[in-house]
C-alpha cells in the first residue's frame, strides 16, 4: 500500500529568517531610541555635536539655508 502525506503548506521559520527579523527589530529598537534622545536636546545641543534640527523631523525649523560668501554681494553689485 502506498503511503501519502499532506502538507498545510506552512513550514517552520528557518534559522537564517529568524537571525534577519531579530536584526531588524534591534535597528528598529535603537533608530527609535537615538530619535528620543534626539528630541530632547536643545538647539545648541544639537549643534554642538553637529546635528542640525531638521533631521529630527521638527517641521518649523525645515527651512533651506543659505551661506553667502563675504564679498559676493560686491561682486554682485559690480556685475550688474
Amino acid at each position: 500500500m502506498a503511503h501519502t502525506e499532506t502538507h498545510a503548506g506552512i513550514s517552520a521559520p528557518r534559522p537564517n529568517s529568524v537571525a534577519i527579523i531579530v536584526a531588524a527589530l534591534r535597528k528598529w529598537q535603537r533608530s527609535v531610541a537615538r530619535r528620543k534622545a534626539l528630541a530632547d536636546l536643545t538647539p545648541d545641543q544639537l549643534r554642538d555635536i553637529g546635528y542640525p534640527r531638521d533631521d529630527i523631523g521638527h517641521p518649523q525649523v525645515n527651512r533651506p539655508v543659505l551661506e553667502i560668501k563675504a564679498g559676493l554681494m560686491t561682486k554682485l553689485m559690480s556685475m550688474r
